[in-house]
């Protein structure tokens, strides 16, 4: 999972995530989006691809990109465990004022 931290780590790579979306995307289709070189891109997908987050698929001499789900559950999952903590307390502190019959923003 690290090296997923890491990769989305960079606000590009992030950005490329977000374009591939639900779908197959072609990696001309992905550099298109960005000013910098297609093999800058190509550097990138294959971060991406090395975290467990894109799979690519060749056809004839396109590469494909599509999300890879597991590899973003996994993300998912860890960062969930900080807010259900934080919501736990939140509930706490919510139910100790009910109690005491104020208001928890009080």
């Amino acid at each position: 999972m690290d090296a997923a931290l890491r990769a989305i780590a960079e606000p590009r790579r992030r950005e490329i995530l977000r374009l591939i979306g639900p779908n197959e995307v072609p990696a001309g289709e992905i550099a298109s989006h960005f000013s910098v070189s297609r093999p800058a891109i190509s550097q990138h997908l294959r971060i991406l691809a090395d975290a467990g987050l894109v799979e690519e698929r060749r056809a004839g001499t396109r590469r494909l990109y599509r999300l890879r789900l597991e590899g973003l559950s996994e993300i998912q999952e860890y960062l969930a465990g900080f807010w259900s903590g934080r919501l736990n307390l939140l509930k706490a502190a919510a139910e100790a004022a009910e109690r005491d019959g104020r208001t928890a923003v009080d």
